[in-house]
């Protein structure tokens, strides 16, 4: 004998020569077997060897031109048979024996794949596709195939792709606070699933980053960024000029005491309401015609559907030669535009949003549909609403009126004018003829105010009065005030909320859809 750890090669006194030879005839066949077996599986593993797995993480130290990165969107039948490199978050996965289907999403576009052990894949890359978890970032190359049947459940209904290399960029926790399939159930009893799950808002807005992967968030807010550049290209082909205004200011914007207080070295300034004052004094600067995209503060503690502290605003002013309907029927015409814009150039989003949230299309008139304050009023008294001549539009009278316009005239954005002057800020011009009237005029969609305008007072005398008596401390907008004593032309404008023209214009409940990450008088994060 020998020592333990090494084989016998004499047999033991107890044990036959036949009965050793036969027992070393068994270990060497079952050692052959093994090493047959290890061989089998090692060649199995080496099929898949480096095409899959974690990759480092990227810290911009290397590039692989060779890869030519696809977007889902642009893949259809002309890639058949063709090698491609797509990076896309896992939607699903669902393995099934040898094989596993997974889902890759980008933005609001997915296309099906599959992986199915082959002479070049090894069961351990199915298992390892099959247990990476939901919304991790891969990269993945893959021959793109016809499939027989549509895919109803992809955007990609034609095509899927075959995956050959595999490989996790960024790892998702295993355990989400929300599931992307729930966050996107259609509203309106439209859930053809029947499951009747529903993400309430404050877990949808707590979890933001997951609620705004789905498709229609995704169609949302490029709807939203299209809103901002349909309004940027309408009115610089109308020849204006874009400018950007100071939002820490010294005065509140228009008198009132709903601003944010923030400490400004030894001193006190507020932040901006509107940015009302300087789009006038660019006026007065002979820019003609400008407009402003920028963030607007209100201090009003409003928990409403409609309401933030703060929204993006679309701001313009415009002089004129005669009348403010000069400007106030450029603003209509405005309007009219970007609805046209929005049909022509925002369609598929349009359709994936009202795949989840259904509601009637957006109706308008070209030209819009534009009223007197005082029309208005007979109107709702027509209706039974009580209503003196001054008295401004509840919210509820606001919905109601735009009912019983859309009855009349089959639309859904309409311009009021003449509004009362008590109910005006102090910088607004008197109507001539009428004093309890004024020049000014809001507009409405669904029956819901989206911008207030008006011609501006552009005496500095009359001005000052009108201050005065809104009881302003004239100290505080003196620059304002001083920027008209060298001469300025007429001019009127007026301010939209940028979030609650997108929400009204695809029928949405609740501005706070509308806005990525929204603040209001409860929410300051994320």
């Amino acid at each position: 004998m020998i020592e333990d750890n090494k084989i016998s090669l004499v047999p033991e006194k107890n044990i036959s020569m036949i009965t050793f030879k036969k027992n070393q005839k068994e270990e060497n066949k079952q050692t052959k077997q093994k090493t047959v077996k290890n061989e089998s599986l090692s060649d199995q593993d080496e099929l898949s060897k480096g095409k899959y797995g974690h990759i480092k993480m990227i810290q911009s130290n290397q590039t692989y031109k060779e890869r030519k990165f696809v977007c889902i969107q642009d893949l259809n039948t002309d890639y058949l048979d063709k090698i491609v490199w797509i990076r896309g978050r896992l939607h699903t996965s669902r393995a099934k024996g040898k094989q596993c289907f997974i889902v890759i999403r980008q933005q609001f576009h997915s296309i099906q794949g599959l992986v199915a052990v082959n002479e070049k894949v090894s069961k351990k890359m199915v298992k390892f596709i099959s247990t990476v978890t939901k919304e991790s970032i891969i990269d993945i190359e893959a021959k793109v195939q016809k499939v027989t049947n549509p895919i109803e459940s992809c955007t990609q209904k034609y095509v899927e792709i075959h995956i050959i290399q595999f490989f996790v960029v960024s790892a998702s926790e295993a355990q989400l606070p929300l599931q992307i399939e729930d966050a996107a159930r259609s509203i309106n009893n439209n859930d053809p699933t029947n499951l009747n799950i529903k993400v309430n808002q404050d877990t949808r807005l707590d979890n933001r980053i997951l609620d705004l992967r789905t498709f229609t968030n995704q169609a949302i807010f490029k709807l939203e960024a299209g809103v901002c550049k349909l309004f940027r290209d309408i009115l610089t082909n109308k020849g204006f000029v874009e400018i950007h205004t100071p939002k820490i200011i010294s005065a509140a914007s228009e008198g009132g005491a709903n601003v944010f207080t923030v400490s400004y070295f030894k001193n006190s300034a507020y932040l901006a309401q509107s940015p009302q004052l300087y789009k006038q004094m660019a006026i007065a600067a002979d820019f003609e015609k400008v407009f402003t995209v920028g963030a607007v503060f209100r201090a009003e503690d409003s928990n409403t559907h409609r309401h933030l502290t703060e929204f993006v605003g679309l701001d313009l002013e415009m002089s004129f030669k005669y009348h403010y309907h000069e400007v106030m029927n450029t603003i209509g015409q405005l309007f009219t535009d970007l609805f046209k814009g929005l049909q022509q150039f925002y369609n598929i989003e349009i359709k994936i949003i009202n795949q989840q949230y259904k509601v009637e299309p957006f109706k308008f008139l070209d030209p819009p549909i534009k009223l007197e304050f005082s029309q208005a009023i007979m109107l709702l008294r027509e209706a039974g609403i009580v209503m003196e001549d001054e008295d401004d539009l509840s919210t509820s009278n606001e919905k109601l009126l735009g009912k019983i316009i859309k009855a009349k005239y089959d639309t859904d954005f309409y311009i009021l004018d003449k509004y009362p002057l008590a109910v005006r800020p102090f910088y607004t011009m008197p109507d001539s003829t009428n004093p309890k009237a004024s020049n000014s005029y809001d507009m409405f969609m669904r029956g819901e105010e989206i911008i207030s305008g008006a011609q501006r007072i552009h005496d500095p005398d009359f001005l000052t009065e009108r201050a005065k008596q809104h009881g302003i401390d004239i100290n505080k907008i003196k620059a304002y005030i001083d920027a008209f004593r060298y001469g300025c032309p007429p001019h009127a404008g007026g301010g939209i909320g940028m979030e609650r023209v997108v929400m009204l214009y695809l029928g949405l409940d609740n501005i706070r859809k509308v806005s990525m990450f929204p603040r209001d008088p409860k929410r300051i994060t994320p």
